[in-house]
């Protein structure tokens, strides 16, 4: 009983947890484009364009979905942030792989394919998720 005075109303729970979800979820998003579009100007004044320069914008551009696709479905696909993360890697590796020691390059290669295997994975959980399927054959009866 203490424990239920204690606790508050689920209902009121879950409005702060939406309302605070949106709101970080909106300063993410803002901070995103925003770094963005600093990162554009640096490579304006610059006047170069460099391969890691792109997959800087890729990472940017696919932090943005991530945000918009949680606005969309109330939910982040987990892939999201697994092709996040291999775009990382591929940034770090064009950028250090002059410096870097053949041992680590071969490493972070390695994480990629690691990465792009549980993205793949991830991807089949929903072929083959038991409800998923149970829900297609009711459809198709």
């Amino acid at each position: 009983m203490l424990l239920k005075k204690l606790l508050p109303d689920s209902k009121q729970l879950h409005w702060t947890t939406e309302i605070s979800e949106k709101v970080l979820l909106g300063a993410i998003g803002t901070a995103t484009l925003v770094a963005a579009a600093q990162y554009i100007w640096v490579m304006i004044e610059l006047r170069s364009v460099q391969l890691a320069d792109l997959f800087m914008l890729f990472i940017f551009a696919e932090v943005i979905g991530m945000v918009g696709a949680f606005y969309n479905t109330h939910r982040i696909p987990v892939t999201l942030p697994i092709i996040i993360a291999m775009t990382a890697l591929c940034r770090l590796i064009v950028l250090h792989s002059k410096e870097m020691e053949p041992l680590t390059l071969v490493a972070e290669a390695f994480a990629i394919l690691i990465l792009a295997g549980a993205s793949y994975l991830m991807s089949l959980k929903d072929k083959l998720s038991l409800e998923k399927m149970v829900l297609r054959r009711q459809a198709d009866e």
